[in-house]
């Protein structure tokens, strides 16, 4: 059994392509601790998003901080604390923080090829 304790001071600056503004993440369950699986800590910070992308798996985010948004081609639905947000593999889609507000969710993935769609 392995516990890690999700801590915004352990989060790392995550400039990865898919990512527009500030974004900080912490990886809770990462390759070396499960082959499977990928459950990652996520913050984004003022208005902060990702852009369009697609994954080859389903992808489960549950916010634990703020407010934020989630939209796929055909909706846009703001989420907050407690919400839970499955989205299917291959949909194409976009999350990240409220304008003005910051939001941290868990990314909770199988291991797959993720798409960034321009």
């Amino acid at each position: 059994m392995k516990i890690v304790r999700q801590d915004i001071d352990q989060a790392k600056p995550n400039t990865s392509a898919i990512m527009v503004g500030e974004v900080v993440s912490q990886n809770l369950v990462a390759e070396g601790d499960a082959p499977n699986l990928r459950v990652t800590a996520v913050t984004f910070r003022n208005g902060a998003v990702n852009r369009w992308h697609m994954h080859a798996t389903e992808q489960v985010l549950v916010v634990t901080d703020g407010e934020g948004i989630v939209a796929t081609e055909t909706e846009e639905r703001e989420i907050a604390v407690g919400d839970v947000v499955l989205v299917q593999p291959g949909e194409k889609h976009w999350h990240g923080a409220a304008p003005g507000r910051d939001m941290t969710h868990l990314a909770i993935l199988l291991p797959g090829k993720m798409t960034i769609v321009e």
